[in-house]
């Protein structure tokens, strides 16, 4: 595939590696989600594609057992929130907003109530890229679906509102693998920011980490597979859940050992879980 013009660099080129780990586990005969797009995003970056395939050999190969657990983890976490989206919509939400969406393509894959309008926001250059993959492949929306490129770090509320999302409706958030990529700072800003556009009854989906997550985190600055993403790691996620429940949030804890059972995956070593958070 050529002619698609730049690539998500920096934090954005995250996307691809997780596109890779979607596109391999749809392969799979008991995959936990399809993401029938999944593979076209690799295809076109195939320099990032080799790279992350050449890791990811090793990890299906058994030789690194923490580069599993990031494997795994990705997994997991695409089902739970792809699971935690559809029952908040079934329950009457009506709009969903997901930040630092990726390449990840839920609007198109995931079978939505009717009317349902969901909000993809991430870095303009992120998704540009995955309208113009999605569009030669003719992929057919699901949902309303609205871009908004924008940097999660400054303000997107804005830019947000613009574009149809009523602050005064219940809406169901979703935070997946975003959290530590930004400061404690970061994360409180944009906490701050999901309160403020949040009527009662909306919802919150993001991941959390126990103590023992920071040598995993350690870990994988060593991965190869890994370290490009490592480095860009922040670790916001602590100030998530308290500075929630300070607002007046009720907050679900949901433990890794139980998610990875339910869905009939082995737990490894992959330490936290996963936190849903309603708004009275």
């Amino acid at each position: 595939m050529t002619g698609l013009g730049l690539k998500p660099t920096g934090v954005g080129r995250t996307a691809l590696g997780a596109a890779m780990i979607r596109a391999m586990e749809s392969r799979r005969r008991n995959a936990l989600f399809h993401d029938p797009y999944a593979a076209a995003f690799v295809a076109a970056a195939p320099e990032v594609f080799d790279r992350a395939n050449r890791g990811a050999a090793a990890v299906v190969g058994g030789v690194c057992s923490a580069g599993a657990a990031f494997w795994s983890r990705a997994v997991i976490r695409t089902r739970f929130f792809d699971d935690f989206l559809l029952e908040a919509t079934g329950r009457g939400i009506e709009q969903v907003v997901i930040l630092a969406a990726g390449l990840d393509t839920r609007p198109y894959r995931l079978a939505w109530p009717p009317g349902r309008r969901v909000f993809e926001l991430d870095l303009p250059e992120v998704l540009a890229f995955k309208r113009r993959v999605l569009d030669r492949h003719h992929a057919v929306v699901r949902c309303d679906n609205r871009l908004v490129g924008v940097d999660l770090r400054a303000d997107w509320a804005t830019p947000l509102i613009a574009a149809g999302h009523r602050p005064d409706r219940s809406t169901a958030w979703l935070l997946e693998g975003l959290l530590i990529y930004l400061s404690g700072a970061e994360a409180v800003h944009l906490f701050t920011t999901v309160d403020g556009l949040s009527a009662a009854g909306s919802r919150a989906a993001f991941e959390f980490e126990e103590n023992d997550a920071r040598t995993l985190r350690e870990q994988g600055h060593r991965l190869p597979a890994v370290a490009e993403y490592a480095a860009l790691w922040q670790g916001g996620e602590p100030e998530a859940p308290g500075w929630l429940a300070r607002q007046g949030w009720r907050l679900q804890q949901h433990d890794s050992l139980d998610v990875c059972a339910r869905y009939g995956r082995p737990a490894g070593s992959s330490p936290g879980g996963f936190i849903t958070a309603t708004r009275p």
